[in-house]
């Protein structure tokens, strides 16, 4: 399909934002860069959400919305590289989410890359998910205990991360929702070579960014940094995988879903057309951003309300 209507014209409008360079950017100026995004984000709603910034006992910082009845938990891990975002940047993504699905989200803010490379923003991430499923009733307030992790790029890798480590150790997780996820290191597909500029995302900006988050050229072939090397992907939760047409990540997004159902588990694989990289961040602007939020939660609210 052609690009959409309404991304080109968020295309144009970042095209006269302060053009980044990842790789003559000091950090500070990297990170502020990405905080302009915040203008045209999803607006917040539903007043009724309860919403406070705490710390978890492991010293993780979370941000945890409640709305009224709250049934299940979605723990949510921010996109940006490993090395920019935070919170603040996905706080009307987790708004809409925790309204639509009926369920407390824990967004979580985990440290940053290149101060902290791997694996110290995964075991961030996985303690917050252990926070969650032992303070669970704490947060939701009705059902069975249930437990879903999720994130966009770079969060999307550290969910499925986070589903690896689980599996074998626990705790349970209901369901994987993984928005275009980094989750491989081979930067030659098809997807990377086609839109490797001109669609936000650049293939330059995210070799640099798996630079900045890997120690050493062993971490590539661990599962818990790039989940698509896991050898097995039994027995993992259920998965929602969500791609864009014209991002660089959509190959590997698809293949490791792919991969997912080869091995059994339960996989409802979405390519959103027409979309770029970055497009649920941007339902400000792009309406197929925010019904694809909407549909996200639709899927967390009757998982969490099964029986």
């Amino acid at each position: 399909m052609p690009l959409d209507e309404q991304t080109k014209r968020f295309l144009d409008v970042m095209a006269l934002q302060p053009q980044r360079n990842v790789e003559t950017m000091s950090l500070a100026e990297l990170r502020e860069s990405v905080m302009t995004m915040l203008k045209i984000a999803v607006p917040a709603d539903d007043p009724s959400l309860s919403v406070d910034d705490r710390s978890t006992p492991d010293g993780v910082r979370v941000r945890v919305y409640v709305p009224p009845e709250a049934r299940g938990v979605l723990v949510y891990f921010h996109g940006g590289g490993w090395v920019v975002g935070n919170t603040a940047i996905v706080d009307p993504v987790c708004r809409r989410i925790a309204s639509k699905a009926r369920c407390a989200v824990v967004s979580v803010d985990y440290r940053l890359a290149p101060e902290h490379k791997f694996p110290i923003p995964f075991d961030d991430c996985f303690a917050a998910t252990r926070y969650a499923f032992e303070n669970y009733h704490e947060l939701a307030t009705a059902g069975p205990r249930r437990i879903a992790v999720g994130g966009d790029s770079a969060g999307g890798n550290l969910a499925a991360a986070v589903c690896l480590k689980a599996r074998d150790e626990g705790p349970p997780i209901a369901l994987q929702l993984l928005v275009y996820p980094a989750v491989d290191t081979n930067f030659n597909t098809k997807s990377y070579l086609d839109n490797a500029k001109g669609y936000g995302l650049l293939r330059s900006e995210m070799i640099w960014f798996w630079k900045q988050y890997l120690n050493t050229q062993e971490d590539e072939s661990n599962p818990l940094a790039a989940p698509n090397r896991a050898a097995d992907l039994s027995g993992l939760p259920r998965a929602v995988v969500l791609t864009a047409e014209f991002d660089v990540l959509r190959d590997e997004g698809e293949a490791y879903a792919n991969r997912l159902r080869e091995a059994g588990v339960e996989v409802d694989l979405r390519r959103h057309e027409g979309m770029i990289h970055g497009f649920f961040w941007h339902a400000g602007m792009i309406d197929r951003g925010r019904e694809a939020i909407d549909s996200a939660a639709a899927t967390l609210r009757s998982t969490f309300q099964a029986d």
